[in-house]
């Protein structure tokens, strides 16, 4: 005698017919499976909210803390009402064979919805995991766990259809393949994000952390997201760019990642010297330079160098434009020099070059090329004009004047004298 019959003989002992025992005792179990359910998903869920999280604190592991954090243990408590309902199902439903194929398909689309959720979740925790090691700073996994969570619903919708068509999953699979073109169409940007990602990683181009420069997107800070379609860039006046992952492959960008990890942050930049105050030195200028300490020994040197070549000329010698002379803006370049092989932030083994630069219509370019201990860029920046500031203010006292387009003040100073005169 089973459950359904024993329950349905001890309503007509109490003198119900057999037809109204019969709906009665459907009733009964099917509240009593509900009941079950219910009971079985507050108890589960009672586990993974309290008991769990308590364990958790005694453990010393982090991998039960990130399952909690993600509520992997929660979703799985969506199974519990799920097995009550499939092991009763042939209880309620006996003898009705029709009601029970459609009570176990909604059984099955229900696990099927639930492990989706279950699997992500634990996807989404490993990849948290893997966050926390050193390795995916250098190798970003998250457009690949992206692309995992997607095949995963697809899987778990083609195993739907398969259900309530009540057809193989191969045969869903196999029909798939007619809608290749729509579906290359409707998922271009994801493939193509994919595929840059994978290029992206395996090349080790970006990580997070990375400084990029991309103009054409409005683009210049540092890489915080690298996911399946899109990089999330935060600029340094706190706004967010998004530039299309698969952008990073086929269009130009700057990394700034080999300046951080090298020794130093270059400094490259220019003073335009009016050449209209470019000259030789004269003597009075040469004892003048004689007393700066930084090119005191250069101009013992030059003097000694020149004063060898030109007596070597004879009668030649007489005539001054035979000699070799400083000039001026010889000396400030050497000076330049001398200031910043003594400037304690300038690395002196990366490459240093002070130089002229092709004279243009704004004058003659003074262009210094060095490289700056500090690569913070607040830092970088105060070194660098502190050296121009000195470099600016010094250049009059080597009789030289730095090129300007003529201002409103001069055009008035220049009308005043004319009035004078």
């Amino acid at each position: 005698m089973t459950q359904l019959q024993w329950i349905e003989q001890r309503l007509m002992d109490m003198d119900l017919s057999q037809g109204a025992s019969s709906i009665l005792t459907r009733i009964i179990v099917t509240l009593a499976v509900i009941i079950l359910s219910v009971l079985a998903f507050y108890i589960a869920r009672h586990v993974a909210n309290t008991i769990i999280p308590r364990l958790k604190q005694a453990t010393k592991t982090t991998l039960d803390d990130v399952l909690v954090e993600h509520k992997v243990f929660r979703r799985l408590a969506l199974l519990a009402p799920a097995l009550v309902v499939h092991f009763s199902v042939p209880l309620v439903c006996a003898g009705y064979p029709h009601a029970q194929a459609v009570a176990q398909g909604g059984v099955r689309l229900y696990f099927i919805v639930a492990g989706m959720l279950v699997i992500t979740a634990f996807v989404n925790a490993l990849h948290a995991v893997y966050q926390t090691l050193n390795v995916s700073k250098e190798i970003p996994l998250t457009s690949i766990v992206q692309v995992v969570k997607i095949a995963i619903f697809f899987v778990a919708v083609i195993l739907c259809i398969s259900v309530i068509f009540n057809k193989t999953p191969v045969y869903f699979i196999s029909g798939l393949g007619a809608m290749t073109a729509v579906l290359l169409l409707v998922f271009k940007d994801p493939l193509l994000g994919f595929v840059a990602g994978i290029q992206l990683i395996s090349n080790k181009m970006l990580k997070h952390g990375d400084w990029i420069e991309m103009p054409k997107y409005g683009a210049d800070g540092d890489v915080v997201e690298i996911t399946l379609t899109t990089v999330k860039v935060r600029n340094f006046d706190n706004t967010i760019s998004t530039v299309p992952t698969y952008a990073l492959i086929t269009d130009s960008y700057k990394n700034w990642r080999g300046m951080q990890e090298s020794g130093g942050r270059r400094i490259k930049r220019a003073i335009h010297i009016d050449m209209n105050t470019i000259k030789f030195c004269t003597d009075e200028m040469v004892e003048r330079f004689s007393r700066i300490r930084f090119i005191a020994q250069y101009m013992e040197k030059k003097n000694l160098e020149i004063a060898e070549h030109n007596a070597s000329l004879g009668p030649d010698g007489e005539n001054r434009i035979n000699c070799r002379q400083l000039t001026n803006i010889g000396t400030f370049r050497a000076y330049i020099a001398a200031y910043l092989e003594n400037h304690p932030m300038i690395r002196k083994d990366m490459t240093f070059i002070v130089r002229q630069l092709a004279p243009t219509q704004h004058g003659l370019p003074l262009e210094i090329y060095v490289f700056c201990r500090d690569k913070v860029w607040a830092h970088y920046e105060a070194i660098q004009s502190d050296i121009f500031d000195h470099l600016v203010a010094i250049v009059p006292e080597f009789d030289l004047g730095i090129f300007q387009f003529p201002s409103g003040r001069d055009l008035s100073r220049l009308q005043q004298s004319d009035s004078d005169n």
